[in-house]
């Protein structure tokens, strides 16, 4: 049975709003003697819920009531939207930060990636940041020297390795700091999200590393990344952080859905708050998504079918019947590009609204979009005469990884957005 190198009890973390120090000298004095009586903090009761939406206070705990317990070999995806509470969580594992409250026991060295250039001094060279980063983790400079080949190679900079780290790019110092605490000795790695600055070429080699040191030397990796993807790709267990609270534990699979069955509902609540454009006579009250069977979905596989229920409600019942309805959506990518258009129109269906509310339904064959995340925009109108309602980008949507080419083949999916079977033959030239 694996051993457990990360055991957290009880952590939580407090930040006062608006002020580096409690903003008194007797409040400052009252904490620092309470700390040397082994004391909880006296302020850390009166702060609230780390809900960014929610104003009022002046103490927020980032994090409360944390519990976990890594096994020797976990690769451990941490999940949640900006500002839940993960980077907090990953700074108090790596010793940047102490918590307010609770212990955490820690068996063996941490490398941690918590951002661009952590760790780096910009006026030293490649080279001697990979000493520099070798001695912070406790290695001889004999040990450094004999795996430095290994490292320069791994991350692609062999180049500038000896020019300062100023000049890196912000991709460069990520690939040089990832191949550092990639093959220093270390046994547990904390990875925050900057493997998206990375182009896919270099993430792709990162999360195959990642795959094969788990396996191969049990090594325990903590991965933070709003690519569930790449986290259902590399993790086999994960956590979701809600609001500064551990939401829920399990494995990968477990965790992803539940995840985007919460986010569903979110985006839910976000779309009913949202004005569109448009003159309002018939509103866009929601967007579902169902497999042919009608069972809604949380994420979307490439190759499979898929039914779009857009929901509606007719403000002006005087309309009705309202002839000649263009509905459309689309899916975006994240630079703002449409990737993929449905709209009744070009389809030449003849639509009608006859009651005061139901839903409009497209079905969408052989799903052709590649595995990442989507926002959605959704359009009802009247063809040629005027828009009811229109809500931009107000929704997103995951594709996750799947077979669409029948025979286990991934179909480049960090070179394109959209996939397509195709037949390949050659024939010789006779003239030759």
């Amino acid at each position: 049975m694996s051993r457990s190198v990360i055991s957290v009890e009880n952590i939580g973390k407090m930040y006062r709003l608006g002020e580096v120090s409690t903003g008194t000298i007797t409040h400052d004095l009252h904490r620092a003697w309470a700390k040397f009586r082994g004391k909880p903090d006296p302020f850390a009761t009166v702060g609230i819920a780390n809900d960014r939406e929610t104003a009022g206070g002046d103490y927020v705990w980032a994090l409360k009531d944390i519990n976990l317990d890594i096994k020797e070999g976990e690769i451990l995806g941490i999940i949640g939207r900006n500002g839940a509470g993960k980077s907090t969580l990953l700074k108090l594992l790596s010793r940047v930060t102490a918590p307010t409250t609770g212990r955490i026991r820690t068996r063996g060295r941490i490398a941690s990636l918590l951002e661009v250039g952590t760790g780096f001094h910009p006026e030293l060279t490649g080279r001697e940041n990979i000493y520099l980063n070798g001695a912070i983790l406790g290695m001889e400079r004999h040990e450094i020297t004999a795996r430095i080949d290994e490292i320069i190679e791994f991350s692609g900079c062999a180049k500038y390795i000896d020019t300062p780290v100023k000049r890196y790019s912000s991709g460069m110092q990520v690939r040089l700091g990832f191949a550092v605490a990639a093959h220093l000795e270390c046994e547990i790695l904390i990875v925050d999200e900057v493997l998206a600055v990375g182009d896919m070429a270099f993430q792709q080699k990162c999360m195959g590393w990642m795959e094969d040191m788990s396996a191969k030397q049990k090594k325990t990796i903590l991965f933070v990344s709003h690519n569930l993807d790449a986290i259902h790709r590399v993790c086999s267990t994960g956590v979701i952080i809600e609001n500064g609270e551990l939401a829920y534990q399990g494995d990968i699979d477990a965790t992803i859905s539940r995840y985007l069955t919460n986010k569903r509902f979110d985006q839910q609540n976000l779309l009913e708050k949202t004005k569109g454009w448009g003159d309002g006579q018939v509103k866009i009250t929601g967007l579902q998504i169902t497999d042919n069977n009608g069972e809604p979905q949380t994420a979307m596989t490439p190759g499979r079918n898929y039914v779009c229920e857009l929901s509606y409600k007719v403000k002006n019942l005087d309309l009705l019947p309202i002839n000649g309805i263009t509905a459309a959506i689309d899916f975006t990518d994240t630079l703002g590009n449409t990737v993929l258009l449905i709209n009744s129109d070009t389809d030449d269906d003849i639509l009608s609204i006859n009651h005061a509310e139901g839903v409009i339904k497209a079905r969408l064959s052989d799903l052709a979009l590649a595995p990442g995340d989507y926002s959605i925009t959704m359009y009802l109108g009247q063809s040629g005469l005027t828009t009811f309602d229109c809500l931009n980008n107000v929704l997103s949507i995951t594709v996750s990884g799947g077979d669409f080419f029948g025979n286990q083949h991934p179909g480049f999916a960090h070179q394109c957005k959209t996939l397509t079977r195709s037949q390949w033959s050659i024939q010789a030239d006779d003239n030759v």
